[in-house]
């Protein structure tokens, strides 16, 4: 019987999680099919409830649900719960919620040899995606942590430590000599590629960015960091480091690393 996957969002028109997912099939010999799911706001535990009951294995979850979805789900991992965000479920008896984003980051620093333990990182965003990577920083010896947001009044205390200070875009310039900066937004994402986060007179600042948008593969932020002489990484590397990070939690298997590698060759 194949089994079927999938992934849900609210725009999913260009997303490489099927051309990832399916070749991942062909590689391990899996009678598998990739869907995608858009979902508009409102009917997201509707389709959560759907799925389920139609028998889909697992899917992954992306923007803007990766917190939201948290509410339609029976139980978390402790990654999960701990991070308070969501990007892959697994349906069964009951539905389960996990973050696969936080070992694709990690999986992404590995490949690009960038140091987290004693850095002074700063994280753009506070969505999902920015919630697994700052927990990433704060597990990993990070020395301090500079989560930047539109809203000085963010949702995010609950889930961070004293290593922490969350500022506002405004107040970014005050800070200087650090190490890291990863943007979590969507800015310069396809198909508003011109747009982009924090420009050069920030960036300077740093001796690496890491973009976690991956379509275009180089974006405006990555081209000023690159202009800046900085080490530069786009998301590519953990998108196909979480997917093989799914895949493993919805057959309960391992896979080689190496077939993680072959992927991130082929986008």
């Amino acid at each position: 019987m194949e089994l079927v996957y999938g992934l849900i969002g609210e725009k999913l028109q260009h997303s490489l999680s099927p051309h990832i997912h399916n070749y991942l099939y062909t590689e391990l010999g899996i009678n598998g099919t990739y869907k995608l799911f858009e979902v508009p706001k409102g009917a997201l535990k509707e389709t959560i409830n759907s799925l389920n009951s139609h028998n889909v294995k697992g899917i992954n979850v992306t923007i803007p649900y990766k917190v939201e979805v948290i509410n339609c789900l029976d139980k978390l991992s402790p990654e999960a719960q701990k991070i308070g965000s969501v990007n892959t479920i697994v349906f069964g008896k009951s539905i389960a919620g996990y973050n696969t984003d936080y070992f694709g980051f990690g999986e992404l620093l590995l490949k690009r040899d960038i140091s987290v333990k004693g850095s002074k990182a700063t994280v753009l965003g506070t969505g999902g995606s920015a919630r697994a990577v700052l927990h990433y920083l704060m597990d990993n010896g990070a020395k301090d942590v500079l989560l930047v947001s539109r809203n000085a009044n963010s949702n995010m205390n609950e889930h961070i430590s004293k290593q922490v200070k969350i500022i506002t875009y405004s107040e970014l310039h005050q800070f200087s000599e650090r190490d890291i900066i990863i943007n979590c937004t969507p800015c310069g994402m396809y198909p508003n590629i011109d747009s982009y986060p924090v420009d050069s007179s920030i960036l300077q600042n740093y001796k690496a960015a890491i973009d976690l948008v991956y379509n275009p593969k180089e974006t405006v932020f990555l081209q000023y960091a690159k202009a800046c002489k900085l080490k530069t990484a786009n998301g590519l590397y953990m998108l196909a480091a979480q997917a093989v990070a799914a895949l493993e939690l919805w057959n309960d298997i391992r896979i080689d690393k190496k077939i993680t590698d072959k992927i991130y060759r082929l986008l």
